[in-house]
Parts: C-alpha cells; structure tokens; sequence
C-alpha cells in the first residue's frame, strides 16, 4: 500500500510542469509608446497564457532606449528572468547617439512585431492631404515641425526619407523628438507642433476619434480597413517598417537562452497574442535564432546608410 501510495506520488510530481519563470521586461522608454505597448502586452499575454507567473514591466526612457540599454546591461548580466524591448529605433539611436553599448552587448531572441508608421495633422489642421503637408515643407522645412520618437528613429528616418523624395533638404526638417509616446500625443493634440508621425497603433483611437487626420502611412501596400494613402501611393518613393524586438540578458548559457527562447516561441503561438496583434494593428513578424541575429546585422547596417544619406550621421 504504501509503495502505491508512494508510486502515484511520485507520477504526479513528473507530470506536473515545471513552474513558469518569473520575468521582468524593460521598458526603455516613457509610458504610452510602442515599446510600452509592447512590453505591457507581453505582460498581460504571458500571464494570461500560463507562460509566466508573474511579469513585471519597468520603464526607464532616454536617447532612444539608450539609456536603459545601458542600465539593462550594467545590471542584468547573467540574469535570464530580465528581458528589454527595442527595436528600429534602437538602432537609430545607438549610432545617432554614439551609444557605448549596442544590441551586441545583449541576447538578441526574436523580432516579434512590424508595424506601419503613420502621419497625422491634428484634426483643425489645414493640411488636408500629405501633399499639402509636403508643399508647406517645400516652402518653407523649417516652418513645419514634426513630433516623434527619438532622434534617429524609425519616425526620424522616415520624415528625412520623405523630404529627400520629395526634393527637400532633409537635414533642414523640424523635427522634436519625444522620449515617449504620450507626450508626443500631448504636442500634437495640444497643436504645439505642425505634424505627428509613429506607430499607426498609437494614433488610431484619436484617428477614430476624430481629433487627428491620417494623412499617410509608410507600407508598401494600402492597410485594409485605414483611410489612407501610402506614401509611395502619394506619390513619394518611401516604403518603411517600425520592427520590434525582445532581448535577453549578456551572458546567458545556451540553455538559459533556449528556455528564454521556448516561452517567447510560446507567446508568438498563443491565441492571446494573435488576438492582441490584431487589435492594435502589428503585424506579426517573428523570427528568432541564427535567423533573426542575421537579419538584425542587415537592419543595423542599412540603418547606418540610411543615416548618412540624411545627415544624422557622420
């Protein structure tokens, strides 16, 4: 009896599952952005699923994610429950910022979402289309000022790319650049600036709302269900994807990487996610290991051409 009793008990212990990593993701950036979004919904999807117990979101804004890429590798080396975000404009910003750390310096796991970028006039704003936008820059670039994310960034590249197709002096632009999404939000809606660009995400509710217009987005093709052109569709040879990413820590083994590796693999296939994906209009763009380390080299290599070709980078 007591050997059963013993045996049924040891059954139940192997067959339990292991318990679920605790985590803590960072958040390099004010509240309200992308990389705030992004990391608050890997929170809710992760515990919802049952991928991890508990996630803990910080947030630690500053030229680019610079600042907490710095910190979170200062401070979590070796540690595979600590986890960053980034992205595109990370890696604007490391070289617009001569950043002493770089994303070499952590443990790239997967691109995890693309995103179009969007321009947006508040909703009194005479600029009607994007070619209104674009003759008031002709007439004067200095004289219409841009609200984005950080110098350097996807929102940055994106702006300088659409003057230098359209003739302008990209090096001339206005742009003021914003640590986070909100307060960018807060100058366009405050009409303290001439124009908004960032994630399309992070301007729908207000598009929708009626308080800003939509005058443009960066993909290659229309967006089912947005009303508006592409830029290349307006007329400007400009095609851009907002990517973002997660890391782990510097310094994990191989297998604190894999186990890193399975519960981001794991979030990617859940329900939650998808569900969440289409909600705030990402598209899923996952890819991870030897395949997503090669790709990220690319990315950062034509970002630094791209840079030159602008002026943000000598």
């Amino acid at each position: 009896m007591k050997r059963t009793i013993f045996g049924a008990a040891l059954a139940l212990v192997l067959a339990a599952p292991a318990f679920a990593t605790d985590y803590t993701i960072m958040a390099p950036a004010g509240p309200g952005g992308g990389w705030d979004q992004t990391a608050r919904t890997m929170q809710e999807v992760m515990q919802a699923e049952g991928i991890s117990g508990s996630v803990q979101v910080q947030n630690v804004p500053g030229a680019g994610g610079t600042v907490g890429l710095a910190q979170f590798v200062a401070a979590a080396s070796g540690d595979p429950t600590q986890l960053i975000v980034g992205g595109y404009v990370m890696v604007g910003a490391i070289l617009t910022n001569a950043s002493p750390v770089s994303l070499a310096d952590v443990t790239p796991i997967a691109r995890l979402t693309g995103e179009a970028v969007a321009i947006v006039v508040p909703a009194a704003s005479p600029h009607q289309t994007i070619g209104d936008l674009v003759e008031a820059m002709k007439a004067d670039p200095g004289a219409v000022s841009w609200a984005g994310g950080s110098a350097g960034g996807v929102d940055h590249i994106t702006v300088g790319l659409l003057a230098k197709a359209a003739g302008i002096d990209p090096t001339k632009i206005n742009y003021v650049a914003f640590s986070g999404g909100g307060e960018a939000l807060a100058a366009i809606l405050g009409n303290q600036v001439t124009a908004g660009i960032s994630g399309l995400g992070e301007f729908l509710p207000q598009v929708q709302a009626g308080t800003m217009r939509l005058l443009a987005v960066s993909t290659a093709d229309r967006i089912a269900g947005v009303d508006a052109p592409t830029l290349t569709e307006a007329g400007y040879d400009v095609a851009v994807q907002n990517w973002r990413m997660v890391a782990a820590a510097p310094g994990l083994s191989d297998e604190q990487k894999a186990a890193v590796m399975a519960d981001i693999e794991k979030l990617n296939a859940s329900a939650g996610w998808t569900a969440a994906l289409e909600t705030k209009g990402w598209e899923n763009t996952f890819l991870s290991g030897a395949e997503f380390e090669a790709q990220l080299a690319k990315d950062i290599a034509a970002t630094e051409g791209i840079l030159r070709d602008i002026g943000l980078v000598k």
